[in-house]
């Protein structure tokens, strides 16, 4: 019995002993849980990829590719050609259109110098036959009519000849009007007429001879040839992009700033930059912030972060070294202070 008693006893003070041995862990547990609370948690870098300005040529039409001058990497300069597209249609169609202006302008000139002397004569001549035709057909109507009452001719046949020399007067009046606007020249309104066409003409024209112009691509500005979509024989359609240039002086960070920090986040704002694969970091300076939120990329979903809008940023990179770095690259991002 005095065994089990001791036994019974030393279970009870180990029982205390946990309880007191919890007690004491859940107050310090506690006490680290109300720590925890009240500092502020660590801000974590920006993520983002490295990015230049780009400049997308499109074709003006859709041709096949004829020849291409560069290659994708390589530096090129203003203005440098870049490709050709088959220009034979688009040159058909130019001297199509300019054939056209040349025709509107005679026909400009035509009116503005009016009738030639010989078509005039040529007017009054013909009105002079007229003339002599209505006054034949004018006595012959008479004639029949005196003719009727003798009973040597049918009524039908005076009705003819009068209705006859009623035609032979309104053509004759139909070829004096048309001397009579030989002899006045051009009314104002077709000569607005005729430049009205021959400056449509001459619009077409020039649309076409730009259009043949940007066949042979050239390089809007200086960079670097990021991306030629197309291969000799491909026929892109109008609008696709031939050409994709990296341009501008340096690349930029585009991150992600969270909701939280947005409002302790302005354009000017120093940060340095990390690159993968780099080992030393770029300083840069915030160049813009979007005003309208998107949801964080995939890339930033960490922690309470994933449920949380972003706000992209660009942060132009100011080293030298950075020059020479490619476009696509991830990277992070701190901020460090304002210039």
């Amino acid at each position: 019995m005095k065994g089990a008693g001791k036994l019974k006893g030393s279970e009870n003070l180990h029982r205390r002993c946990c309880r007191l041995l919890l007690r004491r862990l859940g107050a310090v547990s506690a006490m680290l849980l109300l720590l925890g609370g009240c500092s502020p948690a660590p801000q974590t870098a920006l993520p983002g990829t490295l990015e230049w300005d780009r400049v997308a040529i499109l074709a003006e039409a859709s041709e096949p590719v004829v020849e291409l001058v560069v290659a994708e990497g390589e530096s090129v300069r203003t203005g440098q050609l870049l490709l050709r597209l088959d220009p034979r249609r688009t040159d058909a169609e130019l001297a199509g259109a300019e054939a056209q202006v040349q025709r509107r302008r005679a026909q400009l000139q035509e009116l503005r110098h009016g009738a030639r002397v010989e078509t005039i004569d040529a007017a009054r001549a013909e009105l002079a036959r007229a003339k002599s035709d209505a006054e034949t057909a004018a006595r012959e109507s008479e004639r029949a009519a005196s003719l009727v009452d003798k009973g040597l001719i049918s009524r039908t046949e005076a009705e003819r000849r009068a209705n006859s020399a009623q035609m032979a007067l309104a053509q004759a009046e139909a070829t004096e009007a048309k001397l009579v606007e030989l002899l006045h020249g051009t009314r104002p309104e077709q000569l607005e007429q005729a430049q009205a066409a021959l400056a449509g003409a001459e619009a077409q024209a020039r649309l076409l001879r730009l259009t043949r112009q940007r066949l042979d691509v050239t390089a809007p500005r200086a960079g670097r040839v990021d991306a030629l979509p197309f291969r000799l024989g491909d026929q892109p359609v109008t609008g696709a992009a031939l050409v994709s240039l990296l341009v501008g002086e340096a690349p930029y960070a585009r991150v992600y700033v969270p909701e939280g920090r947005r409002a302790g986040v302005a354009p000017g704002q120093r940060f340095r930059v990390k690159v993968d694969g780099v080992d030393t970091p770029f300083d840069a300076v915030l160049r813009s912030v979007r005003s309208e939120p998107t949801f964080t990329p995939y890339y930033g979903l960490t922690g309470d972060d994933a449920s949380r809008l972003s706000y992209r940023a660009e942060l132009v990179l100011q080293s030298e070294a950075a020059r020479e770095l490619p476009a696509g690259l991830p990277c992070t991002a701190e901020a460090i202070g304002h210039e």
